[in-house]
């Protein structure tokens, strides 16, 4: 009796430390797949305002706020623009100053906890950046999707799409660039996205299947006039786009990829938000399968696919060796094994999603040379 009742202990106490080792594992998971459009990522580092001048803000001292360039600064209820490192400016061991573009709304107080993001702008294209637009419905799979267009005489339009952590906002960087171009530029929400029908499972799918709703963005574009399209996708919205120029039905109208920060392998991408998170080591795996049951994801690294060899459209990707999210060894790989189509821009010292706030001038600089061609 003795032995039995040790055995059926034994067993509960494997069948527990299994359950919450699933558990944990499903945790885990919800690092990227119940990422807040909006909201930092995991491995965004929270910063402190340690003061504000005219035109200068004190930061935490931090890698991400030594970063060059120009980003949104993002609190809860606040939004200001930051430019780059003031070296002149006095400050403490322990903090940087930067230059405070402006405050979009809301206040910046002492101690109060922000983050950088690549949104430098809030609202819409017309509030935000003075341009002429329309808010229209693209028809999905899901229901309507909200979506910006901004107006231009050419008949390739360009369809920009944002990624993990951000929203329809971050296209904004670049649409008055391309205003001046005269492209057409329609800017949509996908499921996930306030405004915009949630997933069946309410779970990101890191572009697996939010790419149909882009393919309903390319239908609405050629309905509306579109003779050729030029997909702009930033992180898992480069996915997307890539996907898309594989895939879908109307993949004749594509004439153009820019992807910026891809998410080539999906299972790297939640790892490394998992592991942000401070997750152990020991659980990471279990976290991948747990991403596998709960949403249908393949084991597909997309810079390896066989797929690839169908690729052929003209693409043009921005990254670099300092994006913690999506590694840039997987687009180099990508573009060294098609040269004659793939072009990478390496932007260093940005973050995921962030290589336009790193380096402006550069990023548009080799994004007017893409986009001539295809005008």
């Amino acid at each position: 009796m003795r032995t039995v009742k040790a055995t059926a202990a034994a067993v509960t106490a494997a069948l527990a430390a299994g359950a919450a080792s699933v558990a944990a594992g499903r945790l885990a998971s919800d690092a990227a797949l119940k990422t807040t459009p909006g909201r930092p990522l995991p491995t965004d580092h929270r910063l402190t305002v340690h003061g504000t001048a005219a035109g200068q803000i004190t930061l935490t001292r931090d890698l991400a706020s030594l970063r060059p360039g120009t980003y949104g600064l993002a609190g809860n209820g606040s939004h200001a623009v930051v430019g780059p490192v003031l070296d002149g400016a006095p400050h403490l061991p322990d903090t940087v100053v930067r230059r405070l573009e402006r405050v979009t709304h809301g206040f910046l107080h002492p101690r109060d906890k922000v983050w950088l993001t690549p949104n430098l702008y809030v609202g819409d294209p017309g509030t935000a950046l003075g341009l002429r637009h329309t808010d229209v419905d693209v028809p999905g799979e899901l229901g309507n999707l909200p979506a910006w267009f901004v107006p231009g005489v050419r008949e390739t339009w360009v369809i920009t799409v944002h990624g993990l952590g951000t929203t329809r906002e971050l296209p904004m960087n670049v649409m008055e660039f391309l205003h001046r171009r005269h492209f057409p530029v329609l800017d949509p929400a996908y499921r996930g996205d306030l405004g915009a029908p949630r997933s069946p499972d309410g779970l990101s799918h890191l572009g697996q299947t939010e790419w149909r709703d882009l393919e309903a963005a390319i239908r609405y574009a050629v309905l509306h006039g579109a003779e050729r399209v030029v997909l702009h996708g930033w992180s898992t919205g480069a996915t997307m786009a890539l996907r898309a120029a594989l895939h879908s039905e109307l993949r004749d109208r594509i004439s153009g990829l820019v992807l910026d920060s891809p998410v080539l392998d999906w299972e790297t991408t939640l790892r490394a938000l998992a592991r942000a998170r401070h997750t152990p080591g020991a659980l990471l795996p279990l976290a991948v399968r747990a991403a596998q049951g709960r949403t249908g994801l393949r084991d597909d690294r997309l810079a390896g696919a066989t797929d690839l060899a169908r690729l052929t459209v003209p693409t043009l990707i921005f990254h670099g060796p300092d994006d913690e999210v999506a590694p840039w060894r997987l687009s180099r790989r990508l573009a060294g094994d098609r040269p004659n189509l793939v072009a990478l821009h390496t932007v260093r010292n940005a973050s995921h999603g962030a290589m336009w706030n790193a380096d402006p001038e550069s990023y548009e600089e080799a994004l007017r040379r893409f986009l001539t061609p295809l005008m």
